[in-house]
């Protein structure tokens, strides 16, 4: 790899339930190891790693890593862009989860353990990978932009994410994830949603559980909806799943974990460039795992906008991250 001039990481200090400040002093002596130097900026606030991003870029950074969890990571992403260009296109974005989730981190092939993603920063290579922007409702009726590395979802999933912050998030993201997905479970009746494709005039009108917008593969703390998306293919994935009853959901919920999930009869999969999503205004939406608005949405996918440190898996391909099961959905 290409050593880096100034390297900079971003530190969500509350990640993890605030256990991310604990562990952080013997990750940095680990990281800086392995890279040498680095300048470390704290969080403190929604949104402001966005701003310390676009902060350290225009002071001349190329290497911004970003440590927490999939929020965090789209936050500094966001820093990346202006108006929907980058702000400096040779700058790398780095990737250290030190939270639960860890859905890109499984879309970009990095192991669960930090000593991988320490390694990938250290040895890994820079790609170029795709970036979507959703617009939406806020709940103050105000129109809202939101650039986004891995996936967005509305109907359960982003229910889900409104509730996620509750009062088990002291013992950890992922039971206080399992309790908003307990409480949304027992009284989801399902939206109404009509989507357009590519500017298509016929829209697909569905009675729905989830859709799933996926860049990449995976949501919700290793739920695999979109197992053929590809992070640099210029298209997104959409996996709709139909409406199911309570008894139904929790006995079939494990498929919707897997790579199998474009298999069950309930879950329908396109492919597009553009969606446009109508329908229920109380069909609330999360992107990258954080609660954004409500539909009306539209989402667009922004080619080779962004450079990523990936592994070796992913640099030995020529072109493509992994390519699942395209062929077998008919989807190519």
């Amino acid at each position: 790899m290409t050593p880096h001039k100034k390297t900079a990481v971003i530190v969500n200090p509350h990640a993890s339930s605030g256990r991310a400040r604990k562990k952080w002093p013997v990750i940095s002596k680990r990281l800086e190891a392995r890279i040498g130097p680095f300048t470390t900026r704290f969080t403190e606030r929604p949104g402001h790693a966005t701003l310390l991003a676009r902060e350290l870029l225009s002071q001349g950074f190329d290497l911004i890593v970003t440590a927490g969890g999939d929020g965090t990571f789209n936050e500094v992403a966001n820093g990346f862009l202006d108006r929907g260009s980058p702000v400096n296109s040779e700058a790398v974005l780095g990737i250290l989860p030190i939270a639960t989730g860890g859905d890109f981190q499984r879309s970009l092939g990095i192991g669960a353990r930090i000593e991988d993603a320490i390694e990938v920063i250290a040895s890994g290579m820079p790609g170029w990978i795709d970036m979507g922007r959703v617009v939406c409702t806020a709940r103050d009726g105000s129109l809202r932009e939101r650039y986004f590395l891995n996936l967005v979802s509305f109907g359960m999933g982003g229910a889900v994410a409104s509730r996620a912050k509750n009062f088990l998030s002291f013992l950890g993201g992922k039971v206080a994830f399992l309790w908003a997905t307990f409480l949304v479970l027992l009284r989801y009746r399902g939206k109404s949603v009509s989507l357009f494709l590519d500017d298509s005039p016929q829209p697909i009108c569905a009675f729905v559980t989830n859709i799933a917008v996926g860049n990449g593969q995976f949501h919700g703390g290793g739920m695999h909806p979109c197992p053929s998306a590809m992070l640099n293919d210029g298209l997104l994935d959409i996996t709709v799943i139909d409406y199911m009853p309570f008894l139904r959901l929790v006995r079939e919920i494990k498929i919707l974990y897997s790579a199998n999930v474009l298999r069950h009869p309930k879950v329908h999969a396109f492919r597009a460039a553009k969606i446009v999503a109508e329908g229920d205004p109380e069909t609330l939406i999360e992107v990258d795992g954080e609660p954004l608005g409500a539909l009306p949405l539209e989402i667009t996918i922004l080619p080779t906008m962004i450079k990523v440190l990936t592994g070796p898996i992913h640099s030995r391909r020529s072109s493509k991250f992994p390519p699942g099961i395209l062929q077998e959905k008919g989807l190519t």
